[in-house]
């Protein structure tokens, strides 16, 4: 069996290509839409003033008696009051400067400044706001510029004013001004796998992940990484593969989608969705496990008590009995209208928020016991694909079909989430 090697730093010269021509970006019409709805009526002053006695003779009362009979039967014939949960959603839309059909892929801010925050996508798309994400600028990096590739940025993390950005084909990007600028940090062509998670650590320390399960962590700037692991998952799986995992002889060789718990342990679902990994600080390899559902899994990730989620294609929500890592999962009842959920995103212990298609947003108030949607989601022709909460009061949700991307502040109750998406192009901006 073949060690996971470590790696080092290679020549930066070799890595630094000449900057790529400007490329005019498509700039989209700056456009905001508010929709708010209120269930306060507005009450006309009631004026007190003494009046004398009128006398009713039987006509005037046969009048007014035959004027509030109809009054009731109109008031029976109108609609009842909508109810609260179905008019608290506020949405706010915002311009990006991007070309159609780049995907966004992940936000983080400064945690010593929550108004600054960097955006990723594909099509080397860096993303920058300094107003807490109400407008949004390109940004250049010139050593990320590269005339032979283009790359996908798939993941970004700040501890303090240190951040880190890692892409495809393999880049690693290191600041430690917050983001004012930005260095690049060569890696060995013995790296397995392409990047898909890097998590800032501690000071010039980071922990980063690829597809094919290697994890490495440095703590000296990136010019030394570790392996944390022994082996990637696919020579794990060769030597337990009459183990009993169901599905480990159609591996592929890479991850569907990986998620870590603030503790730093992972969980991966496999490419087909046919079994689950994790993997514990410590441990040597990643560990296989069997999925106790029929249906393939679509993804899985961290509750914020220490619990798992796990969600499967076709719809269906998941929840793990107990905290840690175990096999033993029960269903939740969700009102996803027949639509896959694709991603669930903790607020809190108690609150949290599940994304899938046609528009598809649940929450959950009591730890996912029982789940609600939000109604004002409904009108949004897009499939809702991942959740993210920055901390308490800031997150984001992602959407994207075809077309132009967008990005929508959305606010509930005061607090203040992100929609990036991908809305149709049309004649104009959709109406939501």
């Amino acid at each position: 069996m073949a060690a996971m090697p470590n790696l080092q730093v290679t020549d930066c010269s070799s890595l630094f290509a000449p900057r790529l021509p400007h490329r005019p970006s498509l700039t989209l019409p700056h456009s905001r839409f508010i929709a708010k709805a209120s269930l306060q009526q507005q009450q006309q002053p009631h004026h007190h003033s003494a009046s004398p006695p009128s006398i009713v003779n039987r006509r005037q009362l046969i009048s007014q008696a035959a004027s509030l009979s109809l009054s009731l039967a109109t008031l029976s014939t109108l609609p009842p009051p909508a109810k609260s949960e179905e008019v608290l959603s506020e949405w706010e839309r915002v311009s990006l400067p991007i070309d159609p059909g780049v995907v966004l892929l992940d936000i983080a801010f400064v945690p010593d400044d929550l108004n600054h925050g960097f955006l990723l996508g594909t099509r080397q798309t860096i993303l920058e706001t300094k107003d807490g994400g109400n407008t949004w600028v390109p940004r250049s990096i010139p050593s990320a510029e590269d005339e032979d590739f283009n790359y996908r940025f798939n993941s970004i993390s700040f501890k303090g004013k240190e951040g880190w950005i890692v892409g495809k084909p393999a880049i690693l990007l290191y600041t430690s001004d917050a983001g004012e600028s930005w260095e690049r940090i060569p890696l060995s062509a013995q790296l397995p796998g392409d990047m898909v998670y890097i998590k800032a650590t501690g000071e010039k320390s980071a922990e980063m992940v690829t597809d094919q399960g290697a994890i490495y962590v440095t703590s000296n700037r990136g010019y030394n990484w570790r392996a944390a692991v022994q082996e990637t998952v696919s020579a794990t799986l060769n030597r337990t593969v009459s183990s009993g995992i169901s599905g480990a002889s159609y591996y592929t060789g890479t991850f569907n989608t990986v998620n870590r718990s603030p503790d730093g342990r992972y969980v991966a679902v496999s490419s087909r969705g046919n079994f689950y990994l994790t993997w514990e600080p410590g441990q040597p390899f990643w560990q296989p496990h069997n999925r106790a559902i029929a249906r393939r899994i679509q993804s899985m990730g961290w509750r914020a008590d220490g619990g798992l989620w796990l969600l499967v294609r076709g719809g269906g929500l998941f929840l793990s009995k107990g905290t840690g890592i175990t096999e033993d999962f029960e269903e939740v009842p969700v009102q996803s209208r027949g639509f896959g959920i694709l991603d669930v995103g903790y607020r809190s212990e108690d609150e949290a928020w599940a994304a899938g298609g046609s528009g598809v947003l649940l929450r959950t108030t009591n730890g996912g016991k029982s789940w609600t949607r939000d109604k004002a989601a409904d009108n949004i022709a897009a499939n809702l694909y991942s959740v993210k909460f920055i901390n308490d009061k800031k997150g984001f949700l992602s959407l994207s079909i075809h077309g132009v991307q967008q990005f929508l502040q959305f606010c509930i109750a005061g607090l203040h989430y992100f929609l990036g998406g991908d809305i149709k192009r049309e004649k104009g901006f959709p109406s939501m």
